[in-house]
């Protein structure tokens, strides 16, 4: 589907996580946020950013003076962008994830990538059909293998000035403990990138758990509802709305099942268009606050049974 026919709510999407992505990988070389190794402190906005603790360190001025220059510094701004994130984690869910995060960027251009020349979103999957050849693979494992190598020297630009690491990677002199760090880096990236991107988001992200560990906790938080009167419909779709979720998610489950929906909106985008010539639209809606708190007793008897033969 062209950018100009996707719904608007995924336009949005694609923008937002388009523009963080480039925001992630121009940020160092902008001066934008960095911690610079040489200099043993941040930059941030293009200015040295520390803890104000250096006079202290000489030997001036007293042990109050330095906690409250550490308190000023350090621990109210981290607290309150802790506070102000996890207010929003606590209303929307990962809505960082699926609308910000560079990964689930690449989660989905890969997923994406697979589906056309292997058949299938990930190797973990029965393919649709047998893959002709082995170009269709090295085409897909070569792009891994760039975007790996992009992200290791985005990371290793973060730690090091970017104005020095890129002549002397054009002219391969950089040092080893770098170069150590560009190997190791993309080959692991590789790997995720290749066979475990969406399995990453599941089980090996910090952040990810974190936003999925306070989002259940509120009941009443946004969430993707299923209209069980309307569960009808959905016999003559092929379970088009899990095979849309880049997380491979049953979405019309209940919200346990949904730990690690990432709010992206795939399965609304992809039940927008099956059910658009009903006079009701999709099946499926995000919903919050008392609606939000029904999702576990709405999904339907064959995601009930699902879930019991897990069990």
């Amino acid at each position: 589907m062209n950018f100009k026919d996707k719904p608007q709510r995924e336009k949005i999407r694609i923008l937002t996580r388009s523009s963080f992505f480039l925001l992630f990988i121009l940020a160092p070389f902008l001066n934008i946020f960095r911690l610079d190794l040489t200099l043993g402190h941040f930059i941030i906005l293009g200015q040295p950013w520390t803890l104000g603790l250096e006079s202290f360190q000489q030997g001036e001025g007293d042990a109050v003076s330095a906690a409250m220059t550490l308190l000023t510094h350090a621990f109210l701004p981290v607290t309150v962008f802790i506070v102000i994130i996890a207010i929003i984690i606590w209303k929307m869910g990962r809505i960082y994830c699926g609308w910000l995060c560079p990964h689930f960027s690449v989660v989905e251009i890969f997923n994406e990538m697979m589906l056309k020349h292997l058949n299938r979103v990930t190797l973990w999957e029965k393919a649709a059909k047998k893959t002709s050849g082995i170009l269709p693979w090295l085409v897909v494992f070569i792009s891994c293998a760039i975007m790996a190598f992009i992200w290791a020297f985005s990371l290793l630009s973060y730690l090091l000035p970017p104005k020095e690491l890129i002549p002397d990677l054009l002219n391969w002199k950089l040092n080893a403990g770098p170069t150590r760090f560009l190997l190791v880096a993309t080959t692991i990236f590789t790997i995720d990138f290749f066979f475990a991107r969406h399995l990453f988001c599941k089980f090996g992200c910090a952040v990810g758990v974190f936003q999925s560990l306070i989002w259940m906790a509120n009941s009443k938080a946004m969430v993707v509802s299923f209209d069980k009167p309307r569960a009808y419909l959905c016999q003559y779709c092929d379970r088009e709305c899990d095979r849309a979720c880049p997380m491979r998610l049953h979405t019309r489950s209940i919200k346990r099942a949904k730990f690690t929906c990432t709010q992206c909106g795939q399965c609304l985008n992809t039940c927008d268009k099956v059910q658009q010539g009903n006079p009701g639209g999709r099946v499926i809606n995000w919903v919050s606050n008392d609606k939000a708190r029904e999702v576990d007793r709405n999904a339907p008897a064959f995601e009930l049974k699902r879930l019991k033969k897990q069990k």
